[in-house]
């Protein structure tokens, strides 16, 4: 061997070596970082202030009696109830439906899949709310609007992370005898979990903002402390209520993250 070729090869090892570190640090990433406290500080921070402009202030009967403590934590734990129910239905509706679109005998079925998607997000979600006031009402009937107002998000990130994947993985699996089920289960759905999961956390923000409106239905939650505060002529009520729904979809935001984060297998955070 000559000395260039033994020195090529001890170069092709370093750069291997560095390489390999690299992607073990990467691997080797945290679920929770110092960076992901920002968002719960800034939560606190800014409910802090919230809560001392409002002590701050003569509030009135009405104002008293909207921002009662026990009221609004009862329509808060009301709100994460509904935005919740809705993420989950949406998962697991959007999610096969992206699978289904997705394999090759049911490929044609995609135009329509994403065509009823369209028609329930481009639908004013007020409107549909006022259609099918008419003949339900409550906790159900606000599900399901919300539900098909969301899942857009979620079918369509669900078929661009499956198809994003390289096809020389799935052979590869092919070649191992895996089954197309385990390829699914094993590999290909871990591997889109950050892209399924970002529009799982669209839709849940989308909840969180949507569901004041179900306070015309009588399903609970924010809304109707909100519109209360909104049709009495009460700012303070009404900013420190705006402000808790943003605060919530923050919070929720970054709580699916870290759900997500979780999910996701090691080697691709």
């Amino acid at each position: 061997m000559s000395l260039d070729t033994a020195s090529s090869i001890d170069s092709a090892k370093g750069a291997a070596g560095a390489q390999m570190s690299r992607r073990s640090t990467r691997e080797g990433r945290a679920v929770l970082t110092w960076t992901d406290l920002v968002v719960p500080v800034i939560v606190v921070l800014v409910g802090v202030v919230v809560f001392v402009y409002v002590h701050q202030q003569s509030l009135d009967t009405i104002e008293s009696n909207i921002l009662n403590t026990e009221t609004l934590t009862k329509y808060t734990v009301q709100h994460v109830y509904i935005s919740l129910s809705i993420a989950v239905l949406v998962m697991l509706i959007a999610v096969p439906l992206g699978v289904l679109v997705t394999r090759r005998r049911t490929r044609w079925l995609a135009p329509f899949v994403l065509a009823a998607g369209n028609v329930g997000q481009s639908a004013p979600s007020l409107g549909l709310l006022a259609l099918v006031g008419i003949y339900a009402i409550g906790f159900w009937a606000v599900v399901w609007i919300l539900t098909a107002y969301s899942a857009l998000s979620v079918l369509r990130n669900t078929i661009v992370g499956l198809e994003g994947i390289d096809p020389g993985v799935l052979d590869a699996c092919r070649g191992m005898g895996m089954s197309p089920l385990a390829i699914l289960l094993r590999v290909e759905l871990p591997l889109a979990v950050p892209v399924i999961g970002a529009g799982a956390r669209t839709a849940l923000v989308l909840a969180v903002g949507t569901v004041p409106l179900g306070y015309a239905l009588n399903a609970g939650g924010l809304g109707l402390p909100l519109f209360s505060a909104i049709k009495t002529n009460r700012p303070v009520a009404t900013l420190t209520i705006a402000v808790m729904i943003a605060l919530l979809a923050l919070t929720m935001d970054w709580l699916a993250g870290l759900l997500q984060r979780t999910s996701t297998p090691r080697g691709i955070r």
